[in-house]
């Protein structure tokens, strides 16, 4: 790839070349909209690179294909929406429990149920609350733009394999069909020693390896929670947030993905009016910029959380301000398409309100 080279991509288009330039060799997956153009993309494009696709017969079947895959230490993805990415819980959770990395990508859509095929960002408790059975996390990173599906996408993958954890990439709707340049990175050359340590690819005459989730001996689980807890308090060091015009703002608007995209077109106009406003955008949400906002809060800060959802994200906004603030909430029911006009008076509303 040329230096500086730029496309003009899809969202999702975008995270299928990410996922390649990080050295993604195995794609599992099923075809849903919004996000089929990752596995049409994949389909020719992975085999191309040296690499295997294959269309499961089921999202169970992918993410479970996904594991094995992981296991083998092999930079692997698979990809799905919303009530697909439902179906792939059971794996994730045996994943974590397992220490296997790998990359799921959601570009979620409405609900709940079948719902429809339209942005939506409901699947905020799904993604971050670990989603399966037992107590895990997967590590989230929410793009915004079309570039950051391709940049976060690449960083997913050393991620997963850093922490040796699965790592989601939530967009919507919204992040995978909108088209926009990209500035193409380097392909990363993946280092033969990754996961050697751990891997399974043959006994030889070293001493086997397990890599299971199951810990029957007296306290053998609870030690392995330990250990897991320990690591996802270490994923601390991944925070990422953008923070908009917060500085000398009155009232910090909260929002991720799409909607803080549309969000911040909003503050960009109230500020032309005079507004003191400004946006904070997670973009991992797990583990969640907690001690930012809580620094915001401190200095005086109003908020207001906007989501594309009944109230998610919300919680956790609460549970960070919670010491010298609160935030106020407007949602946005899935299966409409905001704007930013629709955000300037539940902002002013909010700029209006008393702490």
């Amino acid at each position: 790839m040329a230096k500086n080279e730029r496309k003009f991509l899809k969202g999702n288009e975008a995270v299928a070349y990410g996922a390649l330039a990080a050295g993604c060799r195995c794609f599992f997956g099923y075809p849903i909209t919004p996000q089929n153009d990752i596995p049409e993309f994949m389909s020719k494009a992975i085999v191309d690179a040296g690499g295997e696709f294959v269309q499961a017969e089921s999202e169970v079947a992918a993410a479970n294909m996904l594991l094995g895959a992981g296991a083998c230490g092999i930079r692997a993805m698979t990809s799905s929406s919303s009530p697909g990415v439902s179906l792939k819980q059971e794996a994730i959770s045996y994943m974590a429990g397992s220490d296997i990395p790998a990359v799921i990508v959601n570009m979620s859509r409405g609900g709940p149920g079948l719902g429809d095929i339209g942005p939506s960002q409901g699947d905020y408790y799904q993604s971050t609350r670990g989603g399966g059975h037992g107590d895990y996390r997967t590590l989230v990173l929410a793009p915004g733009t079309v570039q950051e599906a391709f940049d976060l996408t690449m960083l997913a993958f050393d991620l997963a394999y850093k922490y040796r954890n699965p790592v989601l990439v939530l967009g919507d709707a919204i992040v995978g069909q909108m088209k926009e340049p990209v500035l193409m990175r380097p392909a990363v050359k993946v280092s033969k020693a990754e996961g050697k340590s751990w891997r399974l690819e043959g006994k030889g005459t070293r001493k086997p390896r397990i890599i299971k989730s199951l810990f029957l001996d007296d306290g053998a689980l609870a030690d392995q929670n330990r250990r897991l807890q320990a690591k996802y308090e270490a994923m601390r060091a991944e925070i990422m947030a953008e923070e908009f015009q917060v500085k000398d703002a009155e009232l910090v608007v909260v929002a991720f993905g799409s909607i803080g995209r549309i969000a911040k077109t909003a503050v960009r106009k109230l500020r032309a009016k005079g507004k003191k406003v400004g946006l904070f955008r997670p973009i991992t949400l797990f583990p969640f910029p907690d001690a930012a906002l809580a620094k915001l809060a401190k200095a005086g800060k109003k908020f207001l959380t906007i989501e594309h959802n009944l109230g998610q994200m919300v919680d956790d906004v609460r549970l960070a301000v919670r010491a010298h603030a609160d935030s106020g909430f407007f949602g946005v029911y899935p299966g409409d398409m905001p704007s930013p006009e629709d955000f300037e008076e539940p902002i002013l509303k909010a700029l209006r309100r008393k702490k």
